[in-house]
């Protein structure tokens, strides 16, 4: 089910799936692995990525982010630039991005939950100076991606029952 609905400042596109439902910022770019892309709102060169809700959900809570990636160091898509801990997992984190590395998000290490408390807006995980990956996807094009992920999983789930 899809529907689009409009917050202060942007526009999202929603979606659920059985127990699952999410909102998608319209305006965003995606990665097939869960990250969303968007020009930072200070300087459009600049881009900050974060998890999706798909992949928070997956994770937990996070409590540590680390980045082995100096500022103004060269990233390229599928690049490991470094690590998250949520209660749930522990996961590389994978560059999306051309660029060079700007910075980890200051605001995580007072508080890494914002990452799934507000993934989209305050929880964002690091900011380049660059470009998206050429395969990034549209809010829709993520979406369907996500219909396409959790239909796998549940037909998974349902040959080992």
């Amino acid at each position: 089910m899809l529907q689009f609905v409009t917050s202060a400042a942007m526009e999202f596109l929603r979606f659920k799936h059985a127990r699952f439902s999410a909102r998608f910022p319209k305006d965003y770019r995606y990665s097939r692995s869960h990250y969303w892309m968007s020009p930072s709102p200070d300087d459009p060169e600049v881009w900050r990525v974060g998890f999706t809700k798909f992949a928070t959900r997956m994770l937990g809570e996070l409590v540590e982010a680390s980045f082995s990636v100096p500022a103004g160091g060269p990233v390229e898509p599928g690049q490991e630039i470094g690590a998250v801990e949520g209660f749930k997992a522990a996961a590389s984190v994978f560059s999306v991005m051309h660029g060079a590395f700007v910075e980890l998000n200051p605001a995580l290490a007072a508080d890494a939950c914002l990452v799934k408390s507000d993934p989209y807006e305050i929880g964002w995980l690091y900011a380049v100076r660059g470009q998206p990956e050429p395969e990034a996807l549209t809010s829709e094009e993520y979406v369907a991606l996500m219909q396409e992920t959790i239909d796998r999983m549940a037909a998974a789930e349902h040959a080992v029952e």
